[in-house]
């Protein structure tokens, strides 16, 4: 009897323990025969905003600050350590602010007492990065009064005030004339800062005093920097959309972002205050300001460079509304819908054209090619479908190609963003801006989000969204693996309805160590070095594996969508030959599925990428910038289905050839 009772024990177990192997093991059928959908080259994307000091002192790659002393207090960021403003400074001397507001110029004019005693010196963007044996190139404009000023020594200082590079300048001419040299440095420096002392006492004036690596994005002189922008193109980004969200909108109208002053000579550029610099009490950075060193121009050459389409956003009379919600009205909107026309023209005119003239001197003869524009960025309500109206009529009316994105407003659900929609879908909208900034959670829960969107109504543009580790808006969010797994999740539900989603992004999109206002954010950068946080990793997977077609995969004639914490997307890629396959397991355990794959024949062998970590809250961060990175290997490819064990908290994505 006992031995009877403990086979009958034994029989059990092993029954239990064979079902609970199979109740982990998940079967999915992938159907290769029929393409539900062509994948829109431009599904995955990038939004590049102006916070976070993301172009001056970020992408941008210019080293001084207040360059060209237009900060709304014109010495910021300079220091002239041995100038007291009670002294007379005869062991010194001093330097001021001049502005000529008829020609709209400030400058710098500097009297030198004592040459042994005067020093000025630029602070960069929280220090300068520099590199040994790295060279930087620097140049300037100064008058010379009386050539009273024999040389002018450049020199960069580590944080001990050693110098660590130098050069200098013979100021020739008592009129206005541009100098550079060049500054090759001695050792590598985060901190570093450009110090100026001159030879000679009496008056000069100086203004664009401006340092660049020679080392950067193409070699293109006084441009962007080479790390930062190499993370983009590692993307292969389908777009590229800029300036920004609320940027654009500016707190009043008076300093919404416009485009047109962002163009043309680099020098006469009004500098003006970043609308990031006063928005966050937890992050006031009262030195954060806009050269627009970084332009459309700019921002077009971009796009070209990383194979991306360009998306700018304009103004539609409409500032921030979660600041003053100034409003043009609609019978003064013409100069506003002359600005996006304009901007057409600019990047698609003839040379023979005005705005294609100024884009050809700039020197890009050939146009940009812009098929998108975008006409406002999260605005809602009444007063921004009638102002919606107007710049889509004019558009159309002249450019009837042209998409145009219209907004939802500023949160996926509400009685704003159901207005919106409804609103849209009446006007024939064609494609919709939907922004969410949510919990974890609401993006694993949300994976069927638009598995029941109107397939016949506006495509969408997923345009700004990002877990949020604690809340919208909260300094202390982190780029943990828990939201990048579930922003994850989320993107097969974006992939599997390539039918309704056209674009999609996440934001914000870079961030300075030492001067950010807003997390997460996808890249993370300092003087001296940048990472791609986990976040970064789940967006460049899902980018370089989107193949062309989707295809269906289902578990039980249903797609996957959070069953066993399990989702799924599957596409083919009719230029590498591949079935991809995209499978991300949100649970605190490895599960097993099984893929049985109809009607393509495959090879012997593919590929395996993996993107996992054991803890929740594990980050990339500078100390350890890969924790959490692909990790790709050899697939063999058996007959019949085939079998995958998927780790704990990943996202696997598997490439098979066809043949």
């Amino acid at each position: 009897m006992k031995n009877n009772i403990l086979t009958k024990f034994s029989i059990c177990s092993l029954l239990l323990g064979s079902f609970c192997v199979n109740a982990q093991k998940t079967t999915l059928e992938v159907d290769a025969t029929k393409t539900i959908t062509k994948i829109q080259p431009t599904m995955f994307g990038l939004f590049f905003e102006d916070i976070n000091f993301a172009a001056d002192g970020g992408l941008y790659a210019e080293m001084i600050k207040n360059r060209s002393f237009e900060f709304d207090k014109p010495l910021m960021g300079w220091d002239q350590p041995n100038t007291k403003r009670s002294s007379l400074n005869k062991e010194s001397g001093s330097a001021t602010p001049i502005n000529l507001s008829a020609s709209n110029t400030n400058f710098c004019r500097v009297e030198i007492n004592n040459d042994k005693g005067f020093v000025l010196v630029n602070e960069g963007f929280r220090g300068m990065g520099v590199k040994r044996d790295a060279k930087y190139n620097l140049s300037l404009k100064a008058a010379n009064h009386n050539s009273a000023i024999k040389k002018i020594i450049i020199q960069l200082i580590d944080k001990d005030q050693k110098v660590i590079g130098e050069t200098g300048i013979v100021p020739k001419s008592e009129q206005w004339s541009t100098y550079s040299a060049q500054i090759t440095a001695t050792q590598t420096e985060a901190k570093a800062k450009l110090r100026i002392t001159f030879e000679g006492t009496g008056t000069i004036d100086l203004d664009m005093i401006s340092l660049f690596p020679e080392d950067t994005w193409k070699n293109r002189k006084n441009g962007l920097r080479k790390d930062l922008v190499q993370l983009l193109y590692d993307m292969k980004p389908g777009f590229l959309r800029f300036p920004g969200g609320c940027i654009v909108e500016g707190r009043t109208l008076s300093d919404r972002y416009q485009w047109k002053k962002s163009v043309g000579n680099v020098e006469e550029r009004k500098t003006m205050m970043n609308r990031w610099n006063v928005e966050f009490n937890h992050k006031l950075t009262p030195d954060y300001f806009q050269s627009f060193g970084l332009g459309f121009f700019e921002y077009f050459q971009l796009s070209e460079d990383i194979g991306a389409e360009p998306l700018p956003i304009l103004s539609c009379g409409m500032a921030c509304q979660y600041n003053t919600g100034e409003l043009t009205p609609l019978n003064e909107l013409d100069p506003y819908v002359q600005d996006a026309l304009d901007l057409i023209e600019f990047a698609n005119g003839a040379v023979t054209t005005s705005w294609g003239k100024i884009r050809s001197d700039m020197g890009h003869p050939k146009s940009f090619n812009l098929k998108y524009i975008g006409v406002g960025n999260e605005q809602w309500g009444p007063d921004y479908i009638d102002r919606y109206k107007v710049f889509e009529k004019a558009i159309k009316a002249k450019y009837p190609n042209i998409i145009i994105v219209s907004g939802s407003g500023p949160s996926p659900d509400g009685e704003h963003f159901d207005f919106a929609m409804q609103e849209l879908k009446k006007l024939n909208a064609e494609l919709v801006d939907e922004h969410y900034y949510q919990s974890p959670k609401w993006f694993r829960e949300n994976a069927g989000r638009y598995d029941h969107y109107d397939r016949k109504g506006p495509k969408i543009f997923a345009g700004e969204y990002a877990a949020q580790s604690v809340s919208g808006a909260n300094p202390n969010n982190r780029n943990n693996w828990e939201c990048a797994f579930s922003e994850a999740a989320f993107m097969t539900g974006l992939e599997r309805n390539a039918e309704v989603v056209h674009l999609t992004s996440y934001a914000p999109l870079m961030a300075h160590e030492d001067a950010w206002q807003w997390t997460p954010d996808m890249i993370w950068f300092n003087n001296l070095e940048s990472y791609g946080s986990a976040n970064y990793y789940v967006q460049q997977l899902f980018s370089t594996n989107k193949g062309t077609d989707l295809l269906s995969i289902t578990k039980d004639g249903k797609p996957l969508t959070g069953q066993n914490d399990l989702y799924a997307s599957a596409v083919k890629d009719a230029n590498s030959k591949e079935i991809i396959i995209k499978l991300v397991n949100t649970a605190a355990t490895a599960q097993e599925a099984s893929i049985d794959l109809k009607g393509t024949k495959l090879g012997s062998k593919g590929t395996i990428i993996t993107l996992a970590s054991p803890g929740t809250q594990d980050e990339n961060t500078f100390a350890d910038p890969e924790k959490i990175t692909p990790k790709q290997k050899e697939y063999k490819i058996t007959k019949g289905k085939q079998q995958l064990s998927l780790p704990a908290y990943s996202v696997t994505v598997l490439k098979m050839k066809m043949i």
